[in-house]
């Protein structure tokens, strides 16, 4: 009976040991997930110059890893209120209006944002943002990790856009 009892107390420890066992040998090598800012490319960034109320900032997001990148937001010290912000048809005229869920960036993809599509959009400009300035822009993933850019400002013609809340 003594021999019995000791086995189902084995049992028992294996069975419990077993689900902390398996999570282990599955993890990654040190314990963690990689953040999705470590992912993400940025590149050809820029801010198009502005004296006063609302500028666009501009780049091509890359993603190369094997699972889809989501920026949810972007802040700059520059700006009271920074907005991701896509181009959509509406009654035969282009509309510009903030994206709620952010910008997604597949997987061993990219993403261009630039002018007449999406864009990330610089409000209350805080001070004149003049051609050969630095502009930092910061974007923050899905995950909650951030990644800090620095844009340079130009000037740029195209898109004379009036920008209406």
């Amino acid at each position: 009976m003594a021999n019995r009892r000791k086995f189902s107390l084995a049992t028992v420890l294996v069975a419990a040991l077993a689900p902390v066992l398996l999570a282990t040998g599955c993890s990654s090598d040190d314990g963690t997930t990689t953040p999705q800012a470590q992912s993400l490319g940025v590149a050809d960034q820029w801010v198009k110059a502005a004296d006063n109320g609302m500028t666009a900032a501009f780049a091509v997001l890359t993603n190369d890893s094997d699972t889809d990148i989501r920026v949810v937001s972007a802040s700059s010290p520059v700006a009271g209120k920074t907005e991701l912000h896509e181009i959509v048809p509406d009654a035969g005229a282009a509309v510009m209006r903030e994206k709620k869920d952010g910008y997604l960036i597949p997987a061993n993809g990219s993403l261009e944002l630039k002018p007449g599509a999406d864009h990330i959009m610089l409000m209350d400009l805080k001070q004149p943002i003049k051609a050969g300035d630095s502009v930092e822009i910061e974007l923050r993933m899905a995950d909650g990790s951030t990644q800090k850019v620095d844009a340079l400002a130009r000037d740029f013609s195209g898109n004379q856009e009036d920008y209406h809340q």
